[in-house]
């Protein structure tokens, strides 16, 4: 009985050091990987950069795309962009050809169609990346003459400076606050909670002691921004009246008085040797981002329901109203000159998220590069709610864009920026704003934002790499594609056109937010349009000295134009704006 007993034991020992040999081999091979892992990160990194970065790789088409039809080539655009035309063109669920080609068509080209934007999305610039490309573009140095003047109450209800606000959550100084506030043409500039900065005029709050101004700026550090619920103010450089110059004094035509005054809450301001320039200062000082010119008299106020600014008259009778007003008919002696002044409009700053969880989750659906971002400011500024986003973009939450945190399911956001359109995807949300902008214009802003990052652009030897004609020819397919997908396998659809946005603004904003099922006031809704432009936008509209799309190019993209205008005929949406359709 020992002997057997004996044995048993000897085995377990055996077997318990098996088990610890096997478990430190795991350990060590799982640590080799990890190391090897982590020396390829290292050597990415440590990689000296080309001085033309180059853009990745498009991957080729999946194995089940090329069976029956030829490959993609550069030169070469035929394809799986013949298939989508062909699926625009008369198209209808259930149809012939929708049973002959639907399933393998559509998995095989989803395969694909998930590849391209799981190499989109990792080709999102990082931080090291943008600072790069931040540091390549010139800036202008300022020399500052302003000071410190103290820490100040501060909340959302009662703010202690109500003019611009400015949000950078990675980079904010206080010199860039200042810069920003004195091109905008406040004395003014405050900082708080280390990344927001607001512009004024006024103080309108108490003074408290220095030490509870006691957070360091994002971008500065050891250099105080403010504190919670405190501001910081400093005075931005003085100049003499007369000698400002301001970027974004725009004039914005001339309009007839509105009937009943008092309700545009229009300021009259008393000048002598009036001039268009110390009206606009006049109402810069006073914090409107309005100045009206009717010689001899100034007067500062917001656009509003009863001055909507929509109908310019003639601009004969504002010339001719500031000439010789006392030998004018009194119908000519009603006409406003009007310019819009850099002051933010401040009516629809405020933002949070929704008090409520929301039971419903709708989409912000677009192509990369058809200005979803833009959309976004406006529906946050219409609406005064965050829009939240299915990725994860910090050059974006750093600007101010707080949704961009948020888990994208979590009902706290008025809706969801995705890129996304696979059928799984597309049916995982109750509704879907699917905005729409022209192939032309969105692939070449998708190519500028791969180049030079949200607010660059490329140069003319991007457009003339190798890489053009080959993110063309594979990214119009999936513009086409993804607005199919919508349309077919979204619940609730609103189409929203980029360019009718930019012409019709108001009515658009309107149309959007009874869609959100979100009750907006005119006020704001004009406030918005006032703003429209934001801290987020490319400057200018540099194009590149050539015209970048070759006649192949024009052929496979009209051909997917004329696909998806028919697709929206279809399902009794309005088709796409003239512009985009071939001439």
């Amino acid at each position: 009985m020992a002997k057997p007993l004996y044995r048993l034991q000897r085995f377990l020992r055996r077997a318990q050091l098996f088990l610890l040999f096997l478990g430190v081999a795991y350990i060590m091979a799982g640590s080799v990987l990890l190391l090897q892992r982590a020396s390829l990160v290292v050597t990415q990194r440590g990689a000296t950069s080309p001085p033309l970065p180059s853009l990745p790789s498009i991957p080729s088409p999946p194995r089940a795309l090329e069976l029956g039809m030829p490959p993609v080539r550069v030169g070469g655009y035929g394809g799986r962009s013949s298939r989508i035309m062909a699926r625009g063109q008369g198209y209808q669920p259930g149809s012939l050809l929708d049973n002959r080609t639907g399933a393998r068509w559509l998995m095989s080209r989803n395969l694909e169609i998930r590849q391209l934007r799981r190499r989109w999305f990792h080709s999102l610039m990082t931080e090291k990346d943008m600072s790069q490309v931040e540091r390549s573009t010139p800036r202008r140095n300022v020399p500052h003459k302003g000071s410190y003047i103290g820490c100040f109450l501060d909340n959302s209800k009662e703010r202690a400076l109500r003019g611009s606000v400015f949000t950078d959550f990675r980079k904010m100084t206080s010199t860039m606050c200042q810069d920003t506030c004195l091109a905008s043409g406040y004395q003014f500039a405050g900082l708080e909670y280390g990344s927001e900065c607001y512009c004024g005029n006024h103080i309108t709050s108490l003074r408290v002691r220095d030490k509870e101004c006691n957070l360091d700026c994002k971008g500065e550090k050891g250099s105080l921004c403010g504190g919670v619920g405190r501001l910081s103010v400093f005075t931005v450089e003085d100049v003499l009246p007369g000698q400002r110059r301001y970027r974004n004094v725009r004039y914005r035509g001339c309009f007839r008085e509105p009937e009943n005054s008092s309700s545009t809450s229009l300021v009259h301001v008393l000048q002598l040797n009036l001039t268009s320039q110390s009206c606009i200062e006049a109402c810069m000082n006073k914090e409107f981002p309005l100045a009206m010119l009717r010689s001899p008299d100034c007067f500062c106020g917001y656009a509003t329901p009863d001055f909507t600014l929509h109908e310019p008259a003639e601009e004969d009778h504002c010339s001719q109203s500031n000439t010789t007003e006392a030998s004018l008919p009194s119908t000519l002696q009603h006409f406003y000159q009007v310019y819009q002044t850099p002051v933010q409009d401040s009516r629809c700053t405020e933002k949070k998220f929704l008090p409520e969880k929301s039971s419903s989750l709708v989409a912000l659906s677009s192509f990369p590069g058809a200005g979803n971002t833009w959309v976004r400011h406006l529906i946050e500024l219409a609406t005064g709610y965050y829009t939240g986003s299915y990725y994860f973009d910090g050059t974006l939450y750093n600007r101010g864009f707080k949704g961009e945190k948020d888990y994208w399911k979590s009902g706290r956001t008025i809706c969801v920026k995705t890129h996304e359109s696979g059928r799984r995807e597309i049916e995982m949300y109750d509704s879907v704003i699917l905005l729409i902008r022209s192939p032309y214009r969105s692939l070449m802003a998708e190519f500028n934002r791969k180049c030079a990052g949200h607010l660059g652009y490329a140069s003319d030897q991007h457009w003339k790499t190798k890489e053009w004609p080959e993110f063309v020819s594979s990214y119009a397919s999936w513009w086409a594609s993804h607005v199919l997908d919508w349309l077919q396998f979204g619940q609730r659809v609103l189409v929203v056109h980029f360019e009718e946005l930019q012409t019709a603004l108001v009515p658009r904003l309107r149309s959007i937010a009874s869609f959100l099922n979100t009750t907006v006031t005119e006020d704001r809704l004009l406030c918005a349009e006032s703003n429209q432009d934001g801290h987020f936008k490319r400057s200018g509209a540099r194009q590149p000295t050539f015209d970048p799309f070759t006649p192949d190019m024009r052929g496979l993209i009209d051909g997917l134009i004329r696909a998806v205008d028919q697709a929206l005929r279809d399902r009794n949406h309005t088709g796409l704006p003239l512009e985009y359709l071939p001439r």
